[in-house]
């Protein structure tokens, strides 16, 4: 670097250290350009362990799919002379009224098959990443809880009237737990902006091709969906909760628990 702005200098072992020696008159000179230099190029972090990854996260996207399409099949045979999409929709105005179990029914009902079937295809792709990251009861178990969380905060900003139902909202919650885990895992290691910032943009370009488009597609709920995973997300990459055996059981457990004791709430009230 010195030769390149044509200060003279050699390295020479003086019996105990490497010495840099240049000429005194080009002393001070030298010294701005190698503090220049250091700040210009600071020493790149050692890259992070990989994670290891859990080997069961199948079984997560697999109970996924079939509470979704279990659901589906119910709800379209009126089962239990029951109209489930009446009891189980995400309606604010209910919500608002007390109904607080219509944020989690409403993700297990879909409108059409095909419906269904693109929000089983993608929720079952990414929560596949998400179970191998976390471990599949954690995984859906945050995913669950984002996903809520996002139909509860959308029954306070949507008309009253307004009616929504659809798994897409844990889909792109997961998504959004994804972009933000990569993005604050990337963080911590350093390295230029574009690195570090590549998961979140890469998710939030995917969220505007499969989730602001299409008919009856309610926007806003894919928006905090996204928004209340990428928060997730962060949280699990700074806090290492427990993810062993026992406590994916827990969790994995306390959502399927969740969502059968919203259905109780809806089927007693119905």
């Amino acid at each position: 670097m010195l030769h390149a702005v044509g200060i003279a200098s050699d390295i020479a072992w003086n019996g105990r250290d490497w010495v840099l020696w240049v000429q005194p008159g080009d002393q001070a000179a030298a010294l701005v350009h190698l503090q220049r230099y250091e700040r210009e190029n600071p020493p790149r972090r050692p890259p992070a362990p990989r994670e290891p990854l859990h080997r069961g996260a199948w079984l997560g996207a697999v109970a996924y799919a079939a509470v979704v399409l279990l659901v589906g099949y119910l709800a379209g045979s009126n089962a239990f002379g029951l109209d489930w999409f009446d009891a189980g929709a995400q309606r604010t105005g209910l919500v608002r009224d007390g109904e607080v179990w219509r944020p989690i029914t409403a993700l297990t009902l879909h409108v059409d098959v095909g419906h269904l079937l693109a929000n089983v295809g993608f929720g079952t792709v990414f929560g596949l990443l998400a179970g191998q990251l976390l471990g599949p009861g954690v995984a859906w178990a945050t995913v669950l809880v984002a996903a809520a969380s996002a139909n509860l905060l959308n029954s306070f900003i949507q008309p009253a009237m307004h009616s929504s139902i659809g798994a897409s909202t844990a889909v792109f919650a997961t998504l959004g737990l994804l972009a933000a885990y990569a993005w604050r895992r990337r963080a911590a290691e350093g390295g230029r902006w574009a690195y570090r910032w590549a998961p979140l943009v890469a998710g939030i370009i995917l969220l505007g091709f499969t989730g602001a488009g299409g008919e009856r597609t309610d926007v806003l709920a894919h928006l905090t969906g996204f928004a209340a995973g990428a928060v997730a997300g962060a949280v699990h990459a700074g806090w290492h909760c427990p993810r062993g055996s026992v406590a994916q059981v827990i969790a994995g457990v306390g959502a399927l628990a969740a969502v059968g004791t919203a259905w109780a709430f809806a089927f007693a009230t119905a």
